[in-house]
């Protein structure tokens, strides 16, 4: 993965990793095979792992310890109430700084709003 989107991915990991568990519960090394097989293949395991620590003692998911066929029992996660809103709050800073983007790319100089017409030769 190319270092600019490696930078821009620690900015939105958070995010994406709520949106997994808005469509399902999930445990660590469950949600890191999705991400690599859906293109995010440099994401450690510690990096999820991390993340999902810190939405535990935020209080935006639940745990529940299940056992496990092979080893200690896994933590699954699932998204709360309180996930739900933050979730949305990151929507919605996505959606204004998506929006802030497109006008920066598809206005000149960076303009918020388009630029006049030229009229050549008058």
């Amino acid at each position: 993965m190319p270092r600019q989107i490696t930078e821009m991915l620690k900015g939105t990991l958070e995010g994406i990793v709520l949106a997994i568990l808005a469509t399902r519960s999930a445990y660590g090394y469950e949600i890191t095979s999705w991400l690599r097989e859906n293109g995010f293949t440099e994401i450690a395991e510690g990096t999820v792992y991390a993340l999902l620590v810190r939405f535990e003692q935020r209080g935006l998911v639940e745990v529940e310890k299940v056992p496990s066929e092979k080893g200690p029992p896994r933590k699954v996660f699932t998204l709360n109430d309180a996930g739900r809103a933050y979730l949305a709050e990151f929507w919605a800073n996505w959606d204004f700084l998506a929006e802030r983007l497109r006008q920066l790319r598809t206005s000149p100089a960076g303009s918020t709003t388009p630029a006049p017409p030229t009229t050549e030769g008058n």
